[in-house]
Parts: structure tokens; C-alpha cells; sequence
């Protein structure tokens, strides 16, 4: 009699983020319409879309600062109306709005965000060191934080959404106000970060030049999820010459500082 081999199920590993049929409204103003995406481990997705995009609300729903009435989200498979604090213990955030304390030195804003995730101080000493390996904050870390550029304040604030090695990462336009040099460093850094660290990122932004080829990209426009999928993916459905042209087809936005920004 032939053996017959046991059969195994091969666990497939969940999304870093599933956003799944999320609404969400202001009064009779549909902030977010039926959206639903995902973020797989290990990517760096954009989530791109002009101002007033509904960008800055989904994150509010992903961070809980809003209940999610309408859809569900998961984070790793945990869902964050079920289990919310599974859901956020793997989630690092780095606002739009600048949130360090500019009295407090480099350090201490770092390992006071440290130790509300329980790491202690050798502990945080440790990881400040290893995050900042090569960097020139790494010699300013008594400086206030008030004596910091805007430049040195965002990338501060990055480390610091890394301090307890989060498995998802989220920065809503983080190089707003920055100049362009400013700008390409953060980039570059979140980057590497996220290689060495190997985490996934949703970066909202609606900065074309920010975008690289080899990025995933949601494009978000009035609420809405227009297109999902690899950049070469996206720029082919819209038998476009870019993700420019694409985002622009598919929006009907134009944009008026080329190098720059998609919309005002």
C-alpha cells in the first residue's frame, strides 16, 4: 500500500497594515470612502495623495486617536478594535505635527519614549547608540532640543518611533517645511532604517520626488483608494510615462511645481 505524506498548510504571513472597507465622516463631509489596502511586510509604501487626500485621518484611525465606526484594520492580523493593544505595541508613528519636548536634551526625549514602552535605561542607552550609528546626533545628545534645525527635530523624531523596534511604521508627511536637502536626508535615512531594521513604512506624502521605483504606492484622492500596486505597476494600468503622469491621469490633477509638489 502506497504511503500517503500528511499534508501541511503553509502559513502565509499577514499584512504589516490591512485596511479593509474603512469610512470615515465629519458631520455630512466623507472624510474616507470605502478604503481598503494593505502594506505588506517588509515594503515601503507611499501613500500618496494632494492636501485635504483624507491621508491625516486614516492615520488617526490606525492610531486609534479615532474609533474606526465603518471597516476594520489589522495590524500583523491584529485587529485594532479587538485587540488594540496588540495592535499598537508594533506600531511606531511619527506625526506631521512636531510633538518632542524642546526643554529636553536629544536623550532624554528619546528614553522617555523608551521607558513608556518599558526599556529601561541601559536598555535605551543601548538602542539610542545603535539607531544613531554614524550620524553626527549621535555626539549632540545633551543639546536641547529647542537648539535643533527642523531637519535635526524630524530625524530625531524618526529615531524615536524606532526606539522600541515596532514592527510598522507610520510618518505622515514628515519633510513638510523642510528645504530639499532636508527633505532627501530623512528619505534616505527612513530608508536604511527600514532595511537594517527590516520593518515595513506607510509614508504619506504628496511629494512625487519622495517616491522610488521600486516602492509600493496607494494613491489616495477625496476619501478614495484610486490605484494600489508597485510604482511600474501603477504607471503601466495608466499607460502613463511616470508615477507623475499616472497620478495625474488618474486624479486629474495637475501639478504646479514640477520637482516638487502634486497639489495644493
Amino acid at each position: 500500500m502506497a504511503s500517503i505524506a500528511p499534508a501541511f498548510e503553509t502559513a502565509v504571513a499577514p499584512p504589516a497594515l490591512d485596511v479593509a472597507g474603512v469610512s470615515h465622516a465629519y458631520g455630512a463631509r466623507k472624510a474616507l470612502d470605502d478604503v481598503s489596502f494593505t502594506v505588506p511586510q517588509g515594503s515601503f509604501t507611499a501613500l500618496l495623495g494632494p492636501n485635504g487626500a483624507g491621508k491625516s485621518t486614516l492615520f488617526s484611525l490606525v492610531t486609534r486617536l479615532f474609533n474606526v465606526r465603518e471597516g476594520t484594520i489589522r495590524i500583523l492580523g491584529h485587529d485594532l478594535g479587538e485587540r488594540p493593544g496588540e495592535a499598537l505595541r508594533r506600531l511606531g508613528v511619527v506625526f506631521q505635527a512636531r510633538t518632542l519636548d524642546l526643554e529636553l536634551s536629544i536623550r532624554q526625549n528619546l528614553k522617555y519614549h523608551a521607558a513608556l514602552h518599558g526599556i529601561s535605561g541601559a536598555a535605551a542607552n543601548r538602542r539610542i547608540e545603535e539607531i544613531l550609528a554614524g550620524s553626527e546626533l549621535l555626539d549632540r545628545l545633551g543639546d536641547k532640543a529647542r537648539n535643533l534645525s527642523g531637519g535635526q527635530l524630524r530625524r530625531v523624531e524618526i529615531v524615536r518611533a524606532f526606539m522600541h523596534r515596532p514592527r510598522l511604521i507610520l510618518l505622515d508627511e514628515p519633510t513638510v517645511g523642510l528645504d530639499i536637502r532636508s527633505r532627501a536626508e530623512i528619505v534616505a535615512e527612513v530608508r536604511r532604517l527600514v532595511k537594517d531594521e527590516n520593518v515595513s513604512v506607510l509614508w504619506a506624502t504628496h511629494l512625487i520626488d519622495e517616491i522610488d521605483e521600486t516602492d509600493r504606492v496607494v494613491v489616495l484622492h477625496h476619501g478614495k483608494v484610486l490605484a494600489e500596486g508597485l510604482v511600474p505597476d501603477v504607471v503601466e494600468a495608466e499607460s502613463a510615462g511616470s508615477i507623475r503622469d499616472a497620478f495625474s491621469r488618474l486624479t486629474g490633477l495637475a501639478s504646479r511645481q514640477p520637482d516638487l509638489e502634486l497639489a495644493s
